[in-house]
């Protein structure tokens, strides 16, 4: 057995003695030449022992793969979302929370082994540690609800033992009527027109920034909401109040969008069955915002420079400096208007059923919290129905 060697560097003696028959060859050779097999022998020695032949061959990296897998299913988890005509905001939802959940995993962990005791543990941490909106944790329970169904094709009998988070019973936030009409006498040009439009005819904020120049029907006075929360269309009121301002302001919209033409960008996204069946609708008049962005932007799935609608940001600061000014100690919002507008009526004697087909709600009982903070009620049969905007303007 070989001695170790020495720290000092020193090569023990056994080492340095070469075998018999080399004797003669040493003792005859010259000194120099000596020290130098001497110095080799050493360094032959001093050499680690070769184990490359029964190391084993290095694994790949599982956090790599997991990594590019991940990414892999979020491509297809937009595809698939796209395939069966969810929203954009929808999309985006849905994509960010399962990115979210993908990234609270072990890094090495591929998608294809996850289960549902990771999805009950990510959820359940949203409501305990987390401390989210019960519909937040809803919505994140929507997309992995579809990620497993949809992608990984797996079974969801677990996931009724998620902890959820318990959602109050609120009442909505209303102004009054001389309330309204103070923030609305706050609101100046286009923000001011669309902030009427929320309280006139109860739209949502991204279903006004939304609309098209054919949903405004002033011959039936009524608006077409097109594509509203849960891919639903409907008719609501257009105010008799708000014509002659819509109709001025949709002719300085025609010179914009006419000058758009000229530049070849006066296109915007037509509805998905139009596009089918009319190459040129997505530059004809009719189907153009009624409420289009001040400037050109690149649009994504296209890659085209399109005008988009007026962002929903852009009202929503509006209405808060108008509250501001206005000097209301309310806890209001833009769909505050939306929550004036079915209180009013049902004030003004509207029965639920037609509040219910004019706020878009698929249950009445969602309807119905608007009654907990009427102060009178009793439909008036006789009195045609009139927009809570065309009361206060005495039209």
């Amino acid at each position: 057995m070989r001695e170790l060697l020495p720290l000092t560097g020193r090569v023990p003696l056994p080492l340095l003695t070469p075998p018999p028959d080399l004797w003669g060859a040493l003792w005859a050779t010259d000194s120099v030449v000596a020290e130098a097999i001497r110095s080799e022998i050493a360094r032959e020695a001093l050499k680690p022992p070769d184990r490359s032949a029964s190391r084993p061959a290095t694994r790949p990296d599982r956090a790599a793969d997991a990594r590019e897998q991940r990414g892999r299913m979020i491509r297809d988890l937009r595809t698939a979302l796209r395939a069966r005509h969810y929203s954009d905001r929808t999309e985006r939802a849905y994509v960010s929370w399962v990115a979210r959940f993908l990234g609270s995993l072990p890094r090495d962990l591929a998608p294809k082994d996850v289960d549902l005791l990771h999805a009950r543990r990510f959820l359940s941490g949203l409501a305990i540690e987390s401390g989210v909106s019960p519909s937040t944790q809803n919505q994140a329970f929507s997309a992995l609800l579809f990620l497993f169904r949809e992608l990984l094709e797996r079974t969801l009998d677990g996931f009724g033992e998620v902890r959820r988070a318990k959602r109050p019973l609120r009442v909505p936030q209303v102004l009054t009527r001389a309330e309204v009409t103070t923030v609305l006498a706050q609101m100046h040009g286009t923000v001011g027109l669309m902030g009427a439009l929320l309280y006139g005819s109860g739209l949502r904020v991204r279903e006004c920034c939304r609309l098209r120049v054919t949903d405004l029907d002033f011959a039936r006075g009524e608006i077409v909401v097109r594509d509203g929360k849960g891919r639903k269309d409907r008719a609501t009121l257009l105010p008799k109040c708000l014509e002659r301002p819509l109709r001025q302001h949709l002719r300085h919209v025609q010179s914009i969008h006419e000058r758009d033409l000229e530049s070849n960008v006066g296109c915007v996204p037509s509805p998905e069955d139009l596009e089918r069946h009319s190459s040129t609708a997505s530059r004809e008049w009719r189907w153009q915002w009624a409420f289009p962005a001040q400037r050109l932007c690149l649009d994504e799935r296209s890659g085209d420079r399109r005008r988009r609608p007026l962002h929903e940001s852009v009202l929503q600061r509006a209405f808060t400096e108008a509250l501001k000014r206005s000097g209301i100690p309310k806890p209001a919002s833009c769909h505050t208007l939306r929550h004036c507008f079915a209180t009013h009526l049902l004030e003004a004697g509207c029965d639920l059923r037609t509040l219910q087909r004019l706020l878009g709600h698929s249950d009445v009982s969602t309807t119905l919290i608007y009654a907990r903070v009427t102060h009178c009620s009793g439909a008036e049969e006789d009195k045609p129905l009139r927009s809570p905007l065309d009361v206060d303007a005495g039209s």
